[in-house]
């Protein structure tokens, strides 16, 4: 595996492109002054963790053999954090631990979340002012933009709930904006999920090493004959609420429900088998699909965005944690039809996976989970999806991890962008 990856680095990237002095000019810029300075909040730890207190939700940890008995899990209203050495372990509320035991699976153990806080307390922004919130990471994108005017320009792909904007970065250097293009097109895309802020963070870190090396050949290159569209914060709502007191452990967007329960799983809600196995009608329920496909206007910005504009050919969707490039299908067992596509995926996903230090496989490995954005748009749309399950341990790992999760995803996004003009350049690549 090493030894491929450094062939695949090889004429994508000069030889300087990702040494340790070149990252760490990228890191520095990664900070301020494009970031918006943060006000101290002293305090904010104890007082927000105290509210979890009369939080219902528990930690726990269920013996679960297969990705069969994970969808179960699922479908009992289990919020699914961690897979290992036969253990799921996630968030569960009383009426769902009910029904999970009524099903005969055995809760090895539970806690509830305001000791789970306790036991993996993080402060978010004080210890962890790394990560950018809506605010700095407009302002960040803003930033890109103005400073490399030839290259960037920023614009809103519409509004979520709430009514922030949903920005995205497009790296093309003969159009702009929203202008209509030719050339073949790759799309980034995180945050769908509130709690994965590591997901911005990497989209940021891609679009800030794209712009500071553009007159590297293998990046330049890139951004002459493509159209490169980041978007690192979908669910901008979600990530506010998720960080406003304490950690939350929030997921989903901000939709409030008939039932008073918040929101919609952004990444159950398209078009693509829609709410069926591994999702829940349940508006509580952690994998809750919503009304209707697209019910939510996040997942509409996104069925427009990829509408209008047929040029797309590859998509990123990137979420944490677990090491992992995810190819379709997700929403069901079975492989790709079209043998050659499948063939493209499998070889994709595994030079990613090698370059970013992680493994790769189909998503319904993992268990099944139907809705979700790489099925649909590879239904829709015939594009190259993937997921990236980020690494770390934990939703809100220290901002120490950033240099080497942005490092192997530049390596994995550099290999994507180089078969994007033709993906099934990747048969014989």
């Amino acid at each position: 595996m090493k030894k491929l990856a450094m062939l695949l680095l090889t004429p994508l990237l000069a030889p300087s492109a990702l040494n340790a002095s070149a990252f760490r000019q990228l890191l520095d810029i990664y900070s301020p002054p494009l970031s918006v300075p943060r006000s101290p909040s002293a305090g904010r730890f104890d007082a927000g963790i105290n509210l979890l207190q009369g939080d219902d939700r528990y930690w726990i940890t269920v013996q679960a053999p297969d990705k069969l008995a994970r969808t179960k899990l699922l479908e009992a209203g289990m919020d699914i954090v961690e897979i290992k050495d036969g253990l799921t372990s996630g968030f569960a509320r009383r009426p769902e631990m009910e029904t999970i035991a009524a099903r005969g699976f055995e809760i090895k153990s539970r806690i509830s979340i305001y000791e789970y806080a306790r036991r993996n307390s993080r402060d978010f922004p004080d210890s962890d002012s790394a990560y950018h919130n809506y605010a700095e990471t407009t302002a960040f994108l803003r930033g890109l933009a103005e400073t490399h005017p030839g290259e960037a320009s920023l614009f809103s792909a519409g509004k979520t709930l709430e009514g922030r904007e949903i920005w995205c970065l497009r790296l093309n250097k003969s159009e702009k904006g929203e202008a209509p293009s030719k050339k073949p097109a790759a799309f980034f895309v995180g945050n769908h999920h509130a709690r994965e802020h590591l997901s911005n963070e990497v989209a940021l870190g891609l679009a800030a090493y794209l712009l500071e090396h553009k007159n590297e050949p293998g990046v330049k290159k890139y951004l002459e004959s493509l159209d490169i569209f980041i978007m690192p914060m979908l669910n901008a709502d979600g990530v506010e609420y998720d960080i406003k007191t304490y950690y939350q452990w929030h997921r989903k967007n901000m939709r409030v429900n008939p039932d008073r329960s918040i929101g919609v799983d952004l990444n159950r809600n398209y078009d693509s088998l829609w709410c069926k196995e591994g999702s829940s009608h349940t508006p509580s329920d952690p994998t809750y699909c919503g009304t209707a496909p697209f019910s939510e206007p996040e997942t509409q910005v996104v069925r427009k965005f990829i509408a209008d504009r047929k040029n797309i050919k590859t998509l990123m969707s990137y979420h944490s944690y677990s090491s992992l490039i995810l190819f379709p299908w997700g929403g069901k067992d079975g492989p790709v039809e079209n043998e050659r596509d499948r063939t493209v995926f499998a070889r994709m996903a595994q030079n990613m996976a090698a370059l970013a230090g992680y493994s790769s496989q189909q998503s319904s490995s993992l268990y099944t989970a139907t809705g979700d954005t790489t099925d649909w748009a590879y239904a829709t749309a015939g594009i190259f999806a993937f997921t990236t399950e980020l690494e770390g341990n934990a939703f809100y790992p220290k901002p120490s991890i950033f240099e080497k999760a942005i490092a192997g995803n530049i390596k994995a996004a550099l290999y994507m962008l180089s078969v994007t003009d033709d993906p099934y350049k990747a048969l014989t690549k």
